[in-house]
């Protein structure tokens, strides 16, 4: 009876955190969507909160939805461009552009140039289309009809009044810059449209006029960031004063809860920023280090014991963690909180930052050379670990890393475990299935993987469920064909929920996605087969999700 009730939307609350619980499986979403109206109006608003990040597969056709919201203006400069094919309702039962959350600058373009390869080359092949070009389009004129989507795209978000959560701006070229400054102008006059975020990226590699602008705009208006992730990634252009205002946005915000700290973005301004807060005293609990420098950087005590309910710490591939940084965390007079430590060189400082954070430590990799010294210091002192890989791997440290495995069952939940050796893949797979825990989040195994190795690993695989498992045969196609062992052993017992696969055979790497009659056997296993890119974890977005 009340699953009854549940199907004909008599229990709206509880129907509603049973989608919520589904808020980025859009497989589960679509299919939610055909039960009934309420769960329909439910789901909708989830899978249009962040469309253009979607993974693959990717339908871009969502664009065109999107455009019928277009104002009459700007409905005459597309008909310089292109015919309606009229397959699409005037009016839409939902007000879709009304349900974004998450704007990805640089998502945005790849997302229109994607759609516009769609729709450029005929009326046939563009026929599920709601568009297609009147013509082929020069190399220029594709550059400013993908401008003018863009723009449109912005003007329609702003004219429906979005509840804007999150805004990311990453420009890595000269293009992206372009595409930036036509918006720009948008935001500077309707500053409603992102003085509310929450979440704000942004990543530049050059400073500009505009951005200097963008820049003075955002500490001006928006002080209400909650998580807040600010990096340069100069490659020739020197740190200069011209950054000082990112670091003044820092200073401006009353409920900051993350920083994250990237790449060549100025670290000594941001410490200060953060003194000078009084807020973030007691509203940042989490703070990310992301290939910086810490070299000459003396305020690292001070900025510490400034911030009270500091509850996380990431340290990801920065430089300079010598005997002076050292000396500056010995100097913080609160708990150092290190949540996670990726490291991509042997330290002479690293018994001391694993003692002085091995009851936090939880996240941890090592891609430097001979790490075995400093996986028996985290077998020793760290057993809470929940994230591990990569981990460089030689025939010395093998035999460590299977069992620091076993020494952290009960807490691992991601594994990463790479190399092209074949004789420490040979290990791995001889040994790892008995020790995994029975259940995992995520399980990535990048090896030359030999035929026999492989179905001694399966077997003894078959007590532990992954819901996401990744795996790349770096073998070249030397070891035999190893699908019929995934088939029977992953396919058939069911032990995954997502699954990506990919196989380097020679100079040519396949990937399990694209081959779409296996694909569809996975899926009467109710087993979603994901691109091999898309299903791999990487440390940065992992790290940017942490709490």
């Amino acid at each position: 009876m009340a699953c009854s009730k549940l199907f004909l939307g008599d229990l709206p609350e509880l129907v509603n955190e049973i989608i919520q619980h589904f808020h980025y499986d859009y497989k589960t979403l679509h299919s939610c969507i055909l039960v009934n109206k309420l769960w329909c109006h439910l789901a909708i608003p989830l899978l249009w909160e962040d469309p253009f990040s979607l993974k693959l597969p990717k339908n871009y056709h969502f664009i065109e939805i999107y455009l019928y919201k277009l104002n009459d203006d700007y409905k005459i400069k597309l008909d310089e461009y292109l015919t309606q094919n009229d397959i699409f309702p005037s009016n839409t039962l939902f007000n879709y552009p009304s349900f974004i959350q998450r704007l990805d600058a640089y998502e945005i373009i790849n997302s229109i140039n994607e759609w516009a390869r769609t729709i450029e080359t005929s009326k046939t092949k563009a026929q599920r289309s709601g568009y297609f070009m009147r013509n082929k389009l020069l190399p220029l004129q594709m550059i400013n009809f993908t401008k003018l989507i863009y723009k449109s795209l912005f003007i329609i978000f702003i004219e429906n009044e979005v509840n804007l959560h999150s805004f990311e701006v990453m420009l890595f070229n000269n293009t992206k810059f372009e595409y930036f400054d036509e918006i720009l102008e948008l935001i500077l006059q309707n500053p409603k449209f992102i003085c509310n975020i929450k979440n704000f990226e942004i990543n530049f590699y050059e400073v500009t006029e505009n951005t200097r602008i963008f820049t003075k705009f955002l500490y001006s208006n928006c002080n209400s960031i909650s998580s807040l992730y600010l990096q340069y990634s100069f490659y020739h252009f020197p740190v200069t004063e011209k950054c000082s205002s990112l670091s003044q946005i820092i200073q401006s915000q009353i409920n900051l809860r993350k920083l994250f700290l990237g790449c060549q973005f100025p670290l000594h301004q941001s410490l200060s920023s953060l003194i000078k807060n009084p807020n973030c005293s007691n509203t940042l609990n989490t703070i990310i280090f992301y290939y910086v420098d810490f070299k000459n950087i003396l305020i690292l005590s001070e900025a510490f014991n400034h911030l009270n309910v500091l509850e996380s710490i990431h340290i990801i591939y920065c430089r300079s963690l010598d005997s002076r940084f050292i000396q500056q965390i010995n100097n913080i007079t609160k708990p150092f909180k290190l949540k996670s430590l990726f490291l991509n060189e042997i330290l002479q400082t690293e018994e001391l930052l694993v003692q002085k954070s091995c009851d936090y430590l939880e996240n941890f990799g090592i891609i430097g050379r001979e790490p075995q010294q400093l996986l028996q210091l985290i077998i020793k002192y760290c057993s809470k670990i929940k994230y591990l890989g990569p981990i460089s791997m030689n025939n010395k440290c093998s035999y460590l890393l299977l069992n620091l495995v076993e020494n952290i069952t009960q807490n691992l939940d991601y594994l990463f475990i790479e190399t092209s050796i074949s004789d420490i893949s040979s290990i791995i797979l001889k040994n790892l299935g008995q020790i995994l825990p029975h259940k995992l989040e995520y399980l990535h195994l990048s090896l030359s993987i030999d035929r026999i190795d492989f179905e001694i690993f399966l077997k003894n695989f078959q007590n532990t469920f992954v819901k996401k498992l990744v795996i790349r045969n770096r073998s070249k196609g030397k070891n035999g064909d190893i699908f019929p062992s995934i088939k029977e052993y992953i396919m058939k017992k069911k032990r995954v929920k997502y699954f990506a696969f990919s196989e380097i055979k020679y100079s040519r790497i396949d990937d399990l996605f694209f081959l779409k009659n296996k694909v569809k056997e996975f899926e009467l296993y109710d087993i979603q087969v994901l691109c091999y890119r898309d299903l791999s974890i990487d440390i940065y977005d992992f790290i940017k999700e942490v709490n």
